[in-house]
């Protein structure tokens, strides 16, 4: 490795918004994150299931579209 041509490497937190922190290594001097793996929903098991099947009935009758074909 050639001497003076490489970024410095901290021992740094990283932080998130919901208050949970992680040590680290990284060339930043810190690091903030919005969601973590303890407030993050697939984590956490609160994640929302959305209902995918109704989606093509809804856009149907919104066209008044139908199956039949003549």
């Amino acid at each position: 490795m050639k001497p003076g041509i490489h970024p410095k490497y901290h021992e740094l937190t990283i932080t998130c918004a919901c208050g949970a922190t992680y040590p680290c290594r990284s060339t930043s001097k810190e690091i903030a994150v919005e969601i973590c793996a303890n407030c993050h929903p697939f984590f956490t098991g609160k994640q929302k299931l959305i209902d995918t099947a109704g989606r093509v009935e809804r856009f149907r009758r919104k066209y008044n579209l139908t199956d039949k074909k003549k």
